[in-house]
């Protein structure tokens, strides 16, 4: 199994909680599989099996999570989280990824 494969496994084993809340759903978003809240992305599994999540950019500081590099460049308000952190850590930051993509998303 891919590491991609077991990262998509994992978000598996996240998302029905995420996905009962209102608004949420699955969708595609730069090449993969991941969750939205009224069609704007918070979570997906990156090529490499990790989560990337949006997420404030202090708090990604605060977080102590690298921000996700796309084509050379950090991206301000992308935060990766490694497969190895597993299935709690991915839990807790996706639901606080959940928590900021729904409050700056007009209803």
């Amino acid at each position: 199994m891919s590491t991609r494969d077991e990262g998509f496994e994992l978000l598996g084993e996240v998302a029905p909680e995420l996905l009962a809340e209102p608004d949420v759903a699955f969708g595609r978003m730069f090449g993969s599989e991941g969750l939205s809240v009224r069609g704007k992305f918070f979570a997906f599994v990156s090529s490499h099996g990790d989560l990337v999540v949006k997420l404030d950019a202090d708090r990604i500081e605060e977080s102590g999570l690298d921000n996700m590099v796309m084509r050379g460049r950090p991206m301000r308000e992308w935060a990766v989280v490694a497969l190895a952190e597993g299935a709690d850590r991915w839990r807790e930051v996706a639901r606080e990824a959940y928590a900021f993509v729904d409050s700056i998303t007009p209803r």
